[in-house]
C-alpha cells in the first residue's frame, strides 16, 4: 500500500476520553462533527452546522463548546507522557481567549484527512505521532480553530445585542460588550454561534498578546488523572467476555513455527485457546496468569532456516569489513575532502561503535481487539493510527473503514509503537481472527517480550577522519555502516540513502571546508526502528566528540572552537553561549581531582539544544553531577512541559550512555529485563537546569532533541577529567584505559 495516495478513512467512532466527558456527549460530538464545521486546512467555504437543537453547543472537528462552558479540544496526537494534551489545548485556549480551568481534551478518532499529521503528509492522509511534530504540525491549524470559534462567538453576541463585532471583547471565557454592560459565557452563546457562518479569514494574535501560550507552570490536563490512577491505558480496558492473550515468539529473529504441541497448555486451568499466528503461537486465557502459565507449557518446534544467527561480535566484524570496502552511498559531499585531509595540520582518525538499543517504555505493548464479521474495533496507545488501521484491516480481511482505532494514553513509546508492520496491533487482530471473534481479546507483552522481541535502535559503526588546516579550516570524512530503518517504509526509494541513518552529520551542523558522508546498509536480520531522536542519537555523539578532540588538537577552548565553526548557524551559537554562561564555563575545575566539564550542541527536529555536563570520575565509575541545558524550540507553548521533556531526554540518553546495550549471542538477545538492561534510577540522575532561548519563531520539536547532546557532553567531560577518549557506547572506562596503553 502506498500511504502517499491512501484514500481518506471514514471511521469516526467513540474514543476513550481523557476527561470526564460522557459517552453521550462524545457520540453527539462525533456525529455532528462528521457533517458540520471543518476547521484547519479547509476553513474557507465551510458551511455552519445545521439541524441542531438550541442547546447542543458549538461543535467542530477540533473544538467543542458545551452549554456548561466546557471547551473540549479534540487531540489528533498520541499522548504518551510528552504533554501534547496540554500543549495543543493551550494553543486553542489562547486564540479562543478561554479560561484554562474550562479546558478539556479528548483523543481524536482515526480519521484522515481531518486528523492527519501535516508534517507526515501535507494533505493530511496519514494520522500519527512522531518526529517531535505534534505541536509544530498543529500550530497554525489549532490557532485557526481557536480564532475561528472565537470569531463565531463574537458574531453571535453581536447579533444578540445588536452591537458591532468590533465593540465586543473576549477574556477568560467571557464575551463582553462594555458600552451596554452586557456579558455572556461561552456556553450561553455556543448554540447561537453554531448557526453563524464560518468566517473564511480570521485574525490571529501577535505573540505579544498570548496569555496562556508561554505561561510558566501551566497545569497539565493529564496530571490529576494520572496521579490518581484514573487515566485509562489499554490494560485498563474491560469488555464483556474479554480474554487475555500472550504470545510465544521465537528466540531468533526470522524463525517461524514449524509445529507445536499445545496439549499441556490447553489442559492448564483457565486456558481457553491456543492458536498459531504469523509471529508465533498465542495462548488465550481467562486471565493474565492463566495465559502466562499456559505459554510456559507450550512445546514449539521452530524453523530457523531463515533466522539471523550471528551475535554482536560477528556483526561488528562484518560492519568493519563493510567500512573497509567501497560499497557505499554518498549522502553529503562538498569540497575535496581527501585533499583537505592530506593538507591538514592536525588530524584525527577514529571508529565509533553504537549498540542496538531497546525502547523500553514503562508501559509494554498492550492492545484490545473486538472483532465481528464486518467490524473490528481496537483500543491501544496507537502512534500510527492510519497505518495501524490499514494493517489491522489486512489481517482481518476487512476494509480500513471497517476498522475503528480507539486511541488511549500510552505509558511512553519513544518510537516503539510507530512501526510500519504495526506488529502488536496485527498480533491482537490476528488472535481475534484465529479465535473466530468469539470474544474480545486483550494482548499483553511482558517486559521480557519487550526486551527480547523488540525493534531496536540500529547497531552502528562510524569511521571518521577529520583534520584542521593551518588556517583553522576543518575537513570531515565519515563512513557510516548501519541498518536502514526506512527500508521497511511503505514510501520512498529503498535504493537511496536513508536520511535517518545520516541525519545531523557534521556537514549539516558546522561550517566545514570540505566534507563527505557515506553510508552502507548491512544485510542483517535484526528488526530495527527509530528510537528517541533516531539517527541523531548516534550521529551527535561521534560528531561532537570529534569536534571536541579537534579543539584540543588545535589548543583551543571547546566552546570557542565551536563558535568559530557556527558562523552560519546563529541558533546553535546562541544556545551554546547560553548553556556555557549558565554553567560557568569560564570557571574550569582544578586539574587532578577527577572532575570535568564537557559540552555538546546539536540541532534535531528543527530545535537546537546545547548541554554542558559536569562529571566526577572515581576509578571506573562515572557520576554525572549536573547538566545545564539550553534549548531553542521556537515559541515556548508550555515552558514547564519543555523543561520536563529536556529532563526526560537527558535521562533517556544518559541511560544509554552509561549502561544501555542490547547484545546478541548466536542470534539470541542476551538481556531480559531491567536487571540487565539498565536505566537510570532517580538517585543516579544529575541536577538538571533548563533554559529556553527566547524566540519569535513557530514552535519546533521538544520530545526528542534533548537526547542527542547528553552522551557526547558526558564523554567530553570525562576526557577533560581523565584524558580518556570514549568512542564506544555504553561507556567502559576500563576498556578505554587499556586502549590508551596500547
Amino acid at each position: 500500500m502506498d500511504f502517499r495516495d491512501i484514500e481518506p478513512l471514514t471511521a469516526f467512532r467513540r474514543t476513550a476520553p481523557a476527561s470526564d466527558m460522557s459517552r453521550r456527549q462524545f457520540v453527539k460530538l462525533t456525529t455532528l462533527a462528521g457533517a458540520g464545521l471543518t476547521l484547519g486546512l479547509a476553513l474557507p467555504g465551510c458551511s455552519p452546522r445545521s439541524g441542531g437543537t438550541a442547546n447542543e453547543g458549538l461543535v467542530m472537528p477540533f473544538v467543542q463548546i458545551d452549554p456548561d462552558d466546557t471547551v473540549t479540544v479534540i487531540c489528533k496526537q498520541l499522548e504518551a507522557g510528552q504533554g501534547v494534551w496540554t500543549g495543543l489545548t493551550a494553543i486553542v485556549a489562547d486564540e479562543l481567549d478561554a479560561a484554562w480551568n474550562q479546558m478539556r481534551v479528548i483523543d481524536a478518532p482515526a480519521k484522515v484527512p481531518t486528523y492527519g499529521n501535516l508534517a507526515f503528509n501535507p494533505k493530511g492522509l496519514i494520522q500519527g505521532t512522531g518526529g517531535s511534530t505534534s505541536v509544530a504540525n498543529s500550530w497554525m491549524q489549532l490557532r485557526q480553530a481557536g480564532a475561528t470559534a472565537r470569531a463565531m462567538l463574537v458574531a453571535a453576541a453581536a447579533k444578540r445585542w445588536s452591537a458591532a463585532p468590533g465593540s465586543i471583547t473576549v477574556s477568560n471565557g467571557v464575551v463582553s460588550h462594555q458600552a451596554s454592560g452586557r456579558s455572556a459565557s461561552f456556553g450561553a452563546l455556543a448554540a447561537d454561534a453554531a448557526q453563524v457562518p464560518v468566517p473564511e479569514h480570521v485574525e490571529l494574535k501577535h505573540p505579544s498578546q498570548f496569555t496562556i501560550i508561554g505561561r510558566k507552570h501551566l497545569p497539565r490536563l493529564d496530571a490529576r488523572a494520572k496521579s490518581e490512577g484514573r487515566e485509562r491505558y489499554a490494560i485498563d480496558v474491560m469488555l464483556p467476555g474479554m480474554m487475555t492473550a500472550v504470545v510465544l515468539r521465537p528466540r531468533r529473529f526470522g524463525a517461524k513455527v514449524a509445529s507445536f504441541d499445545a496439549t499441556q497448555a490447553k489442559a492448564h486451568p483457565g486456558v481457553v485457546d491456543v492458536v498459531e499466528i504469523p509471529s508465533g503461537v498465542a495462548v488465550v486465557g481467562r486471565d493474565t496468569w492463566s495465559a502466562w502459565k499456559g505459554r510456559d507449557l507450550l512445546k514449539v518446534n521452530w524453523d530457523e532456516s531463515g533466522a539471523e544467527k550471528r551475535g554482536t561480535a560477528q556483526l561488528l566484524e562484518y560492519f568493519r569489513r563493510l567500512a573497509d570496502g567501497n560499497d557505499a552511498l554518498t549522502a553529503v559531499e562538498h569540497g575535496d575532502v581527501d585533499a583537505a585531509l592530506e593538507r591538514a595540520h592536525r588530524r584525527i582518525e577514529a571508529d565509533f561503535e553504537f549498540p542496538y538499543l531497546a525502547h523500553a517504555p514503562m508501559e509494554t505493548l498492550t492492545a484490545v481487539c473486538r472483532l465481528s464479521a464486518d467490524h473490528c474495533e481496537i483500543w491501544a496507545g496507537c502512534q500510527f493510527q492510519t497505518i495501524d488501521q490499514a494493517n489491522a484491516a489486512k489481517v482481518t480481511g476487512l476494509k480500513p473503514d471497517q476498522v475503528d482505532i480507539n486511541t488511549l494514553a500510552a505509558g511512553g513509546t519513544f518510537g516503539r509503537r510507530a512501526n510500519f508492520e504495526s506488529d502488536y496491533i496485527v498480533e491482537v487482530a490476528a488472535i481475534a481472527k484465529a479465535t473466530g471473534g468469539r470474544y474480545p481479546v486483550r494482548l499483553i507483552w511482558t517486559r521480557e517480550d519487550d526486551i527480547q522481541h523488540g525493534r531496536y535502535r540500529p547497531l552502528n559503526l562510524h569511521r571518521i577522519a577529520a583534520g584542521i588546516s593551518p588556517e583553522g579550516k576543518v575537513a570531515f570524512r565519515q563512513r557510516v555502516v548501519g541498518q536502514s530503518i526506512m527500508a521497511g517504509a511503505p514510501w520512498g526509494s529503498p535504493h537511496g540513502v536513508d536520511p535517518s541513518a545520516v541525519e545531523g552529520n557534521a556537514a549539516e551542523e558546522y561550517d566545514l571546508q570540505a566534507a563527505r558522508v557515506t553510508w552502507t546498509d548491512p544485510k542483517v536480520g535484526i528488526p530495527v526502528l527509530w528510537w528517541r531522536s533516531v539517527g541523531h542519537s548516534h550521529m551527535a555523539f561521534s560528531k561532537e566528540v570529534i569536534i571536541d578532540e579537534l579543539a584540543e588538537a588545535a589548543g583551543k577552548d571547546p566552546v570557542a572552537f565551536r563558535l568559530e565553526l557556527l558562523g552560519t548557524h546563529p541558533r546553535q551559537a546562541a544556545a551554546l553561549k547560553l548553556a556555557a554562561e549558565k554553567a560557568g564555563w569560564d570557571r574550569p575545575f582544578p586539574q587532578g581531582h577527577g572532575r570535568g566539564r564537557g559540552v555538546a550542541v546539536h540541532q534535531s527536529f528543527n530545535s537546537v539544544v546545547a548541554q554542558v555536563a559536569e562529571v566526577t570520575v572515581s576509578g571506573n565509575d562515572i557520576t554525572v553531577d549536573r547538566v545545564v541545558c539550553a534549548v531553542d524550540c521556537g515559541i515556548a507553548v508550555t515552558p514547564s512541559v519543555i523543561e520536563a521533556q529536556m529532563q526526560s531526554g537527558i535521562g533517556y540518553g544518559l541511560s544509554a550512555a552509561l549502561w544501555g546495550a542490547i547484545t546478541l549471542t548466536d542470534g539470541r538477545v542476551d538481556q531480559t529485563n531491567f536487571d540487565d538492561y539498565r536505566v537510570a534510577r532517580i538517585n543516579q540522575m544529575p541536577k538538571i537546569e533548563v533554559y529556553i532561548v527566547p524566540s519569535p519563531n513557530a514552535p519546533t520539536g521538544v520530545g526528542e532533541p534533548g537526547t542527542p547532546p547528553i552522551a557526547p557532553a558526558v564523554a567530553n567531560a570525562v576526557r577533560a577529567a581523565t584524558g580518556l577518549r570514549l568512542r564506544r557506547l555504553p561507556f567502559d572506562l576500563a576498556s578505554a584505559r587499556r586502549e590508551r596503553k596500547t
